[in-house]
């Protein structure tokens, strides 16, 4: 799934956050954020919607199913 690796990267620099804050704040440790920012892994849909949460946008937009948030 390059294009949620691609929009964890872009949400995560734009709020000028390390991964280890966003990490912390989901629950999950730094090196599974890694992965997922570099699309070694997917998350489970409950780390999703976390994310989702935290960011402040949709499901949609951050698997890429939409340009809206």
């Amino acid at each position: 799934m390059e294009i949620l690796a691609e929009n964890l990267l872009k949400l995560r620099k734009a709020r000028k956050l390390s991964r280890q804050t966003v990490a912390d704040a989901v629950g999950i440790s730094a090196k599974s954020y890694e992965r997922y920012e570099n699309a070694e892994r997917e998350p489970t849909a409950s780390v999703l919607v976390a994310l989702a949460d935290f960011y402040g946008v949709s499901l949609d937009y951050l698997v890429g199913r939409t340009d809206q948030r």
